[in-house]
């Protein structure tokens, strides 16, 4: 008997598990690349970056990015001449393990936080160690679009998203659009279909 796929929603900005820690992946099996490609899939489809498995509603640690290589920073970091020419690129348990103490501001966007865009301050470079879909390990330093989505994503898994990072003056500038977007969210559950 065929086993029927799950059926994988975009969780919007409200919903409970956006707030939940994702579980460390300890199995590397078919199910997982599955899903990895899906996230892809959904990724494209919604015009994203980055995806974490959370903003389907999988609490586990797994990431998925797409970043232009026209974005890499100048000179590229050792991280970004790596992944770049591989995207779109999935990250299995991604750590952050060091972060430089460089600060930046960039206005981001998340596709569980619809239309809404605001200034985050970020590390300008980071260390990070995960794993591939196989379970080999990776290690890399990196900057520029590639640092800070990663730092976007890692936070989804450990239950924040952007919008928690937000100094309270870009707060207060956003804050009817996130009280709009978090009524709109509970009609329907703080859930969007996913076209397949």
């Amino acid at each position: 008997m065929l086993k029927k796929r799950p059926r994988y929603m975009l969780q919007t900005y409200g919903g409970e598990i956006l707030k939940k820690s994702s579980a460390q992946v300890t199995v590397f099996d078919r199910e997982l690349a599955d899903l990895a490609n899906f996230m892809v899939k959904a990724m494209h489809e919604l015009n994203g970056i980055g995806l974490a498995a959370v903003q389907i509603g999988v609490l586990k640690r797994l990431i998925v990015l797409d970043i232009p290589q026209s974005s890499m920073s100048n000179p590229p970091t050792p991280g970004e001449m790596q992944l770049l020419p591989q995207m779109p690129v999935a990250l299995v348990n991604p750590q952050i393990v060091e972060f430089s103490s460089d600060l930046e501001p960039y206005d981001e966007g998340c596709l569980s936080v619809p239309e809404i865009y605001a200034e985050v301050i970020r590390p300008r470079q980071i260390k990070v160690k995960a794993q591939d879909l196989s379970g080999n390990n990776i290690e890399f330093e990196c900057g520029g679009l590639l640092a800070r989505c990663i730092q976007h994503e890692v936070d989804h898994l450990d239950g924040f998203v952007f919008t928690d990072r937000l100094s309270d003056e870009v707060r207060d500038s956003v804050s009817e659009e996130l009280t709009a977007l978090k009524r709109r969210g509970k009609k329907f559950n703080y859930q969007r279909d996913i076209k397949r």
